[in-house]
């Protein structure tokens, strides 16, 4: 293995086992993997940048060639000031490929010397997505399969704290 490194960026609010899936499959490509945590996304989060890199941190923390980290601005930018010569994302289904065709062909015009990357899901999270995550896990729905035992108390945790403040505005 020829020693690259690959960049895998994204919001990851929070990482899921889909995520997880494309993290481990690159690191087995390239030598290094830099999951970038984007700190400023134009979508509103549930998690905070630091708790989003923390909850990706502990569920690769068993795989020595992966790192994950904060960054803002454009993701080519990061990819230079890392020494990434690959970015990576997933594709889960038709409908990803569109938008991840746009914004490829968007980072190659910025930055010719990256090259892209697109892995296809496994089959068994091609329907996961971070808001579905999220929308069960608020509705109290079991997503035990879905993502690592932490970012399952996190999720938890999360409700639960909703749940306070819709109980607390109720009786203002």
């Amino acid at each position: 293995m020829k020693d690259i490194i690959a960049l895998y960026p994204g919001t990851f609010d929070p990482v899921h086992n889909g995520h997880l899936d494309i993290a481990f499959r690159a690191a087995k490509l390239w030598s290094r993997v830099i999951v970038a945590v984007y700190d400023t996304p134009s979508k509103s989060l549930m998690f905070d940048t630091a708790t989003r890199v923390a909850l990706f941190t502990q569920a690769v923390k068993d795989w020595s060639n992966i790192e994950v980290r904060a960054y803002r601005g454009l993701t080519v930018e990061f990819a230079r000031e890392v020494g990434a010569q690959v970015m990576v994302r997933g594709l889960r289904a038709i409908s990803d490929f569109e938008y991840e065709y746009q914004i490829a062909l968007t980072n190659k015009q910025l930055a010719p010397e990256i090259e892209f990357c697109a892995l296809m899901t496994s089959q068994a999270y091609s329907f996961l997505s971070s808001s579905i995550l999220k929308e069960v896990a608020l509705l109290h729905g079991d997503v035990n399969d879905m993502c690592p035992p932490h970012v399952v108390d996190a999720l938890r945790a999360q409700a639960l704290s909703r749940q306070v403040v819709e109980a607390t505005a109720k009786r203002i």
